[in-house]
């Protein structure tokens, strides 16, 4: 017992992989399949890159679809930085073509869509026009609120908060007409 040396105290001297495919190679010669296997993930797990037959290493980002030249078998934070930028311009040309092609089918779309055959007629319709709305008589409270706008002291918020919100109703009305605010109102 004492002349068979031990497992634990042998590992000094063992050689731990330097890359891929050290790992791989290591990992072949598991005894069984599962062991194999879970070798395998353990070595994808610690190197990202692969070792390049005329030297050096490269590295896949499946994200952008292509490969890096890298120094070691692991980016570094430099090369790491440099990968994450050209995701951002990938993802920016993606987004580019993604826009010019909805546009270019809308535009696509609109061309097929047919024309409608213009119809003349010989008489002229007479629409009649809208009746004019009543003129609103003012209250009490209209008057009221008149006089407070008059004393109010400029750039206090009770004072400009009506005047600003009105201001966005009007705008909302421009913008999205005035159906939008009628439903918003009653919905």
């Amino acid at each position: 017992m004492a002349l068979q040396p031990s497992r634990a105290m042998a590992q000094w001297w063992s050689h731990a992989p330097v890359d891929f495919e050290e790992c791989a190679d290591t990992a072949d010669k598991a005894a069984t399949k599962e062991a194999k296997v879970s070798a395998l993930a353990e070595c994808n797990a610690k190197f990202a890159g692969r070792r390049k037959p005329g030297g050096g290493y490269t590295y896949f980002d499946f994200m952008q679809d292509r490969s890096f030249d890298i120094a070691g078998p692991n980016p570094t934070p430099e090369e790491q930085k440099r990968i994450d930028q050209e995701y951002t311009v990938y993802l920016d040309n993606q987004r580019r073509n993604s826009i010019a092609a909805a546009f270019a089918a809308k535009q696509q779309e609109q061309l097929q869509q047919p024309l409608q055959p213009a119809t003349f007629r010989s008489e002229t319709e007479k629409v009649p026009l809208p009746a004019a709305a009543p003129k609103k008589r003012e209250t009490v409270a209209d008057l009221k609120a008149r006089a407070k706008a008059a004393e109010c002291a400029r750039h206090s918020f009770s004072c400009e908060w009506p005047r600003l919100s009105g201001g966005l109703d009007d705008l909302k009305k421009l913008l999205f007409g005035s159906s939008t605010t009628s439903k918003a109102k009653h919905g």
